[in-house]
């Protein structure tokens, strides 16, 4: 017999291991070795059904000081403390990602729905998909409509989606008696599992459609449009009910998820609904003052600079940033002035520099009469 692993490194956690960080744990494995995700894998049917073993174990704190204290000879026989039976380990999945057993599932807790379990005719939920959509700032800021073409699961026009060929019909599955699921003896445990005949639909065809081969579903590419409205954020979801891949044997299709992201922009980087800019000005305007073209996602405006503007100041231009979802109302532009100094001067523009210096005091250079003093009292 093989030796029981430690359920620590079952579930790859450290010994003083919280509540939740267990619970964790265990749903990243569990998902993952799942048999409704795995049919026909015994050694990921084994992983799950050690993944729940630990799991209630670890969970229950008079079980888990016995096992800290003696391992797994603690529920062995004639060993006090280990008390309590077996509990099926999909009863443990359900307690950690939740009840709720219909259509859905797994997939419900972490992305909205799912493939959803067969129901007494032998439909079953189509899966839901995502698909992640690139779109502009400008796209985001006005709203669009796209047109995306994706690889799915699709309705059987052969059979319609009955997966049966014309005139035949469904009966029980003589391995489950129409359960949908076997009970597979594993020593003292008895695990629930998918039946390997009719994938837990609990029915067969008599005469399987030629074209799907019984699924009642073919893979072909299909083109679905969306529309993006205006002020759409990084990472939201756009939800296209019913777009997702077809049921089995006439079932109700799953969603669509479209999940965006907005390409960066050259000009403006954006926070909410505000946009964020580096506007370079020349000297001349940030000293003696002016008018400056600013940009927008819309066109460019006037932004008035008033006479000594110093670098790093920053402007808010009102209204031309990014639309509030579902409003009418608009963010701000911020846009933080850099004053540029020229790199290349003539003989007559150094001539007439210098006399501009000669000419400016002290109580025209604020911050480095400031800076001056410091100095003075660190020195001093």
């Amino acid at each position: 017999m093989t030796a029981k692993r430690d359920y620590y490194e079952v579930l790859e956690i450290e010994r003083g291991a919280g509540e939740e960080e267990i619970k964790k744990a265990y749903r990243k494995q569990a998902v993952r070795y799942h048999p409704d995700k795995n049919p026909g894998d015994h050694e990921a049917e084994e992983r799950f059904k050690e993944l729940g073993e630990a799991y209630e174990i670890l969970m229950e704190p008079d079980k888990r000081a016995a096992y800290d204290r003696y391992g797994h000879a603690a529920f062995q026989q004639g060993r006090g403390g280990g008390g309590g039976g077996f509990h099926d380990p999909s009863d443990l999945f359900r307690e950690v990602f939740g009840a709720g057993g219909g259509a859905g599932g797994i997939f419900e807790q972490f992305f909205g729905g799912g493939a959803g379990a067969a129901d007494g005719s032998g439909r079953q939920r189509g899966s839901d998909l995502r698909y992640d959509m690139q779109i502009t700032l400008e796209e985001a800021a006005t709203g669009c409509e796209k047109e995306i073409e994706i690889r799915k699961l699709d309705v059987c026009q052969t059979c319609d989606g009955s997966g049966a060929q014309k005139g035949s019909r469904a009966v029980t599955c003589s391995t489950c008696r129409g359960r949908g699921q076997v009970i597979a003896s594993r020593g003292f445990f008895q695990v629930a599992q998918t039946c390997p005949h009719c994938h837990g639909s609990g029915q067969t065809i008599e005469k399987p459609c030629k074209t799907c081969h019984g699924d009642g579903r073919l893979e072909r590419t299909s083109r679905i449009k969306l529309k993006i409205p205006a002020g759409i954020d990084e990472g939201s979801r756009l939800r296209s009910a019913g777009s997702g891949e077809a049921g089995l044997r006439s079932g109700t299709p799953g969603d669509l998820y479209v999940v965006i992201h907005i390409k960066e922009h050259r000009v403006f980087q954006r926070d909410g609904t505000e946009l964020h800019c580096d506007m370079p000005i020349p000297f001349s305007i940030a000293a003696l003052g002016g008018e400056v073209r600013v940009p927008t996602l819309t066109g460019a405006v006037n932004l008035k600079i008033p006479a000594g503007t110093q670098s790093d100041s920053t402007f808010r231009i009102r209204g031309h940033g990014m639309p509030v979802l579902q409003s009418s109302s608009r963010g701000d532009i911020l846009a933080r002035v850099q004053v540029e100094v020229p790199t290349r001067l003539d003989a007559e523009q150094r001539k007439a520099l210098e006399h501009f210096a000669q000419l400016c005091g002290e109580e025209n250079t604020p911050l480095h009469k400031s800076f001056t003093e410091r100095l003075k009292d660190l020195f001093s």
